[in-house]
C-alpha cells in the first residue's frame, strides 16, 4: 500500500428527520482494498455519494490527491479520478462494449463523425490492461453480467481514475466469475489504483481487502487491518448486539398436513419436478446457479407458463395460470429482484404493504385509507422496519427494509404458503438474522415456506429438509439431519434424477 490519497473528515448529512451521516470519517490509501461495511441503513452509500457528488455534505471536509474537492456532480468527481461502479450497473444492452464506455465521450474524424475504429482501439487497450478477452464491438445484451462488470470497470479506468468505488460487486456472479473479478482486482492494486469495496459478503472481505472501516446507524465505528481481525469481530462492530445464530439439526415440523402438492411439473427448462410442503415447514431450494430452482417457483406462482404436471393446495387440485390466481389459492412468492417484481418503487410503504389486499378495504368502491394506515403501521412496527414514517417511498429505504415491505405485503394477504427466493440476497448479517428469525416464526405460526437461496451454510440453518436441483431436475430431497455441504453439492452436480433415495414420486 502506498500514500493516503483521499480523507473524509467530520462528514455530516441530514435529509428531512434524518441525520444520516454524523461525524463520519473514512480514508484510503493508492493500491489497497479498503472495505466499507455497515447494516443496510448504516450510511454507507449515503457516505460515497457524498464522495461521488451525489449529495452535497452539510459539514465536513474531503482531501483528494492533496487538494480539497467539493464535488457539485458525479461527472466531476469522474473527471478527477474518483468513480464508482453501483449494485444496479448502469450499461446501455443495445450499445456496445466500447460504446457505453466512451458514450458522451466518443472521439470525432472531421469534428462531426464518430471515430468508430479509434473508439474501439482504445477500449481494446483497456480490455488488454484488465486482462479480458473481449471484442469491443459486442453489444452489452450479449455478454454475461460478470463481463459487464468488467465493462463498468474498464469504463472507470478510461477516466484514469485513482479511486474505484465497487457496490456489491460480486453479488450476481458465479464463483468461478468472482475468482476472475479479484484477479483484476489485485492487477488494479499494482496499478496504484485504491479500491473502496462494499460487500456483505464476510469470505470475501477477508480474502480480497487490506483494511475494513465499519459504520453503524450513520455514524464511524473502527477501522482495523484484515490480517489482525475475524469475522466474528467485524460482525460485532457493525450490529452491537446478539445475532439469531441456531443451527438446525433435526427438522421441527412434527405434523404431516401437506398444504402444497407438485406433481410432475415441467416447462421449458424444468423436468418433472415434484415435491410436498407440509404445514408448518421450511424446504429449502439448493443447486448452482441455472439449476431450475426460480422456474420451479415462478411455474407454482403462474409467473411462467407450465406445460405439464398438477398443483395441490390442501389437497384440492388447483388451475394456476398467473399470479392472480396463485394468490387467491393463498400463495405468496418473493422474488429474488425485489425492486423489479416486489415493489413498487415510486410509491409508499402503505401503499406497497395493502397493494396485493385492496379488496379488503374496498368500501362502496373506495379505498379506507385510515384502515390501510393503521395495517401499513401495525406491520412497520411488528417487522421493525426501519422508515421515517409510513409515507416514505419504499426506493429510499435500504434493501433490508425494502424486503420487509414485500413480507408485510403477503402477510397481510395471509396466505399460506411463502415462497422466499433469495430472501437475503443485498442485505446485512443484522438484517439478515431479522428475516431468519421472522421465517423461523412464520413457520411456528403455520405458514408453508418455500425458500431458495444460493448461501448453502444459510440453506442448513433453515431448513427442515432440501431439495437440491441439478439441470431443471431434482436430484434428492434431504431431511436436515442427513445434509450437509458436500452431499448437496454431490447431488447439485448429478445431471439425472437419481431413483430411491428421497426424491418423491407421486403417481
Amino acid at each position: 500500500m502506498g500514500e493516503t490519497i483521499l480523507t473524509m473528515e467530520g462528514i455530516h448529512k441530514r435529509f428531512p428527520g434524518v441525520h444520516a451521516l454524523n461525524n463520519c470519517r473514512f480514508d484510503l490509501r493508492s493500491g489497497e482494498v479498503h472495505a466499507l461495511v455497515g447494516e443496510n441503513g448504516a450510511g454507507k452509500s449515503t457516505l460515497m455519494k457524498v464522495l461521488t457528488g451525489i449529495h452535497k455534505k452539510d459539514e465536513g471536509k474531503i482531501v483528494f490527491m492533496g487538494e480539497e474537492l467539493n464535488p457539485s456532480s458525479p461527472r466531476e468527481t469522474q473527471d478527477k479520478g474518483i468513480s464508482i461502479i453501483h449494485q444496479e450497473l448502469n450499461l446501455m444492452p443495445h450499445l456496445t462494449a466500447a460504446q457505453n464506455i466512451f458514450i458522451g465521450r466518443e472521439p470525432k474524424k472531421a469534428g462531426f463523425f464518430t471515430d468508430d475504429d479509434k473508439l474501439n482501439r482504445a477500449a481494446n487497450g483497456l480490455f488488454h490492461l484488465l486482462g479480458l478477452n473481449l471484442n469491443p464491438r459486442t453489444p452489452v445484451a450479449n455478454i454475461t453480467v460478470a463481463m459487464q462488470q468488467m465493462v463498468e470497470i474498464a469504463k472507470a479506468l478510461s477516466f484514469d481514475s485513482k479511486v474505484l468505488i465497487m457496490d456489491e460487486p460480486t453479488a450476481a456472479l458465479t464463483d468461478r466469475e468472482i475468482e476472475e473479478l479479484f484477479s483484476i482486482i489485485r492487477s488494479l492494486k499494482t496499478q496504484g489504483v485504491g479500491i473502496v469495496y462494499i460487500s456483505h459478503r464476510m469470505e470475501e472481505l477477508m480474502q480480497i481487502t487490506d483494511r475494513i472501516s465499519v459504520m453503524r446507524d450513520g455514524q464511524y465505528i473502527q477501522t482495523v487491518n484484515t490480517a489482525d481481525t475475524d469475522t466474528e469481530q467485524i460482525i460485532n462492530m457493525m450490529v452491537g448486539r446478539t445475532l439469531f445464530e441456531t443451527t438446525k439439526t433435526e427438522k421441527r415440523v412434527t405434523g404431516d398436513e401437506k398444504v402444497l402438492e407438485v406433481r410432475g411439473l415441467a416447462t421449458h427448462t424444468l423436468h418433472d419436478v415434484s415435491f410436498t410442503l407440509h404445514r408448518g415447514e421450511i424446504l429449502g431450494f439448493a443447486g448452482l446457479m441455472g439449476a431450475g430452482r426460480t422456474e420451479v417457483a415462478r411455474a407454482v406462482f403462474g409467473a411462467d407458463l407450465m406445460e405439464r404436471g398438477s398443483i395441490l393446495v390442501n389437497g384440492r387440485a388447483v388451475t394456476i395460470r398467473s399470479p392472480q390466481d396463485a394468490v387467491r389459492c393463498g400463495i405468496g412468492y418473493l422474488s429474488e429482484d425485489r425492486k423489479q417484481f416486489g415493489l413498487a418503487l415510486g410509491m409508499s410503504v402503505e401503499e406497497n404493504t395493502v397493494l396485493a389486499s385492496l379488496d379488503k378495504f374496498n368500501q362502496w368502491g373506495f379505498i379506507n385509507f385510515k384502515k390501510t394506515a393503521k395495517e401499513a403501521e401495525r406491520y412497520v412496527a411488528m417487522l421493525k422496519t426501519k422508515t421515517p414514517s409510513i409515507a416514505q417511498n419504499v426506493k429510499n429505504l435500504s434493501g433490508g427494509n425494502q424486503q420487509k415491505v414485500i413480507i408485510a405485503k403477503w402477510l397481510l394477504r395471509d396466505c399460506d404458503v411463502l415462497i422466499f427466493d433469495e430472501p437475503t440476497r443485498g442485505i446485512d448479517v443484522g438484517a439478515k438474522s431479522e428475516i431468519y428469525k421472522l421465517l423461523f416464526d412464520l413457520a411456528k405460526e403455520g405458514k408453508s415456506i418455500i425458500m431458495i437461496s444460493s448461501e448453502l451454510p444459510e440453506i442448513l440453518r433453515m431448513s427442515d429438509r432440501v431439495a437440491v436441483m441439478c439441470e431443471g431436475r431434482i436430484t434428492r430431497i434431504l431431511d436436515i439431519s442427513e445434509a450437509d455441504q458436500e452431499t448437496i453439492m454431490k447431488y447439485a452436480t448429478m445431471r439425472e434424477e437419481i431413483k430411491g433415495t428421497g426424491v418423491e414420486h407421486i403417481e
